[in-house]
């Protein structure tokens, strides 16, 4: 029983699972208290109104004539990603994301408006040929609350005198304390670096992606798949990255046992090509790379991949960077780092890449 809307209508409404009958002691209110149900959420089919002259019939909506509720739907459990930029690396990973299901909800983030609702309004029609997941696009980074992960794929407009530490603080921290930050945008190294948050959870993807290329061409060379491939590309991502040859194999095999010389100048094989082989711009790989990155973490694989990562205190690097080595990756972020028995000159090599990131950083006053 709901009350009249005004005390002059000698009426009550008597709710009916079909319909609302409503005996007026007069018309004059009629016309109200029509607009008055046609505002009401409160019924469920159709309301009849009854006057001593007529009867009006108000039909409520269509989403109320068909859904009839049981019991109140229960919240998604929030697996939501975040992804700051929506160029072409941007889109690439929340499509890879949308895709390969590894999140209940995509948030994207970017200064172009117009753009920004475009390429949402892009993945959102494609929804219905995927598994369901929500998503949103705004400019104001309030609508990324409670993200576990999010990907830094473009910089954003900076206060005067604002580093990139406190960008990152004031528009992703504020609203996900607890967010596990993943680096995309170059020079990635050195944005990892200065973004602030605790050793575990800020990830640079780092080397990840050369470390697949490796492995792809050594597929190509023995055609095989490139999963059976297995090799690690490690510390700067840039010119002075390392190729891990004396980890590199087949099926436990190492390369180096049978080719001594493999990623020498002097190989007759002239393996180490493979390493320098490199496309100018990617976004389609980086994308495939960026979710197989997030669903280690969503579904706490802890699979081992070679991302960017505070490595003070190991391979006797005794100063603060960042550099990409094989890392065990879950929930909360990154749980270890693997200490790879490292020639001595992939250790040389490996310290001359921290060296040249540490001279940037003094460069930079970071």
């Amino acid at each position: 029983m709901f009350p009249c809307p005004t005390p002059s209508l000698a009426a009550v409404v008597q709710l009916d699972p079909l319909a609302c009958l409503l005996p007026l002691a007069g018309s004059d209110n009629g016309g109200f208290l029509i607009d008055w149900l046609k505002q009401s959420t409160a019924f469920s089919h159709q309301c009849i109104l009854s006057t001593p002259d007529n009867i009006h019939f108000v039909n409520m909506s269509t989403v109320q004539q068909i859904m009839k509720e049981i019991s109140p739907a229960m919240p998604t459990p929030h697996a939501k990603i975040t992804f700051v930029g929506v160029g072409q690396v941007g889109m690439a990973c929340a499509f890879s994301i949308l895709v390969q299901h590894v999140a209940s909800e995509i948030c994207l983030i970017d200064i172009a408006e117009d753009k920004l609702m475009g390429e949402m309004m892009d993945l959102q029609h494609g929804l219905p040929f995927v598994k369901h997941c929500t998503i949103k696009a705004s400019t104001d980074y309030a609508v990324t609350a409670g993200s576990k992960i999010c990907v830094i794929s473009a910089g954003a407009r900076q206060r005067e005198g604002e580093s990139r530490l406190s960008l990152v603080h004031r528009n992703l921290v504020k609203y996900s304390p607890n967010t596990i930050l993943l680096v995309i945008s170059n020079p990635v190294d050195l944005l990892t670096y200065i973004s602030g948050l605790p050793r575990e959870r800020v990830i640079g993807s780092g080397t990840n992606l050369d470390s697949a290329r490796l492995r792809f061409l050594m597929s190509e060379r023995f055609n095989i798949a490139p999963s059976s491939c297995h090799g690690f590309i490690i510390g700067e991502h840039g010119d002075s990255s390392v190729a891990v040859w004396s980890g590199v194999n087949i099926a436990g095999i190492p390369l180096k046992q049978l080719n001594p010389k493999i990623g020498d100048d002097d190989d007759p094989e002239e393996w180490k090509t493979l390493h320098k082989k490199y496309k100018g711009y990617t976004s389609w790989a980086i994308g495939l790379s960026v979710a197989n990155i997030c669903n280690s973490i969503m579904r706490n694989l802890r699979q081992v991949f070679a991302l960017s990562v505070n490595v003070q205190g190991i391979h006797g690097i005794d100063f603060e960077t960042y550099l990409s080595l094989p890392c065990v990756l879950g929930e909360g972020g990154i749980t270890h780092i693997i200490r790879q028995k490292l020639s001595e000159s992939e250790l040389a090599q490996l310290h001359k890449s921290g060296e040249t990131l540490l001279n940037i950083q003094k460069e930079l006053n970071l």
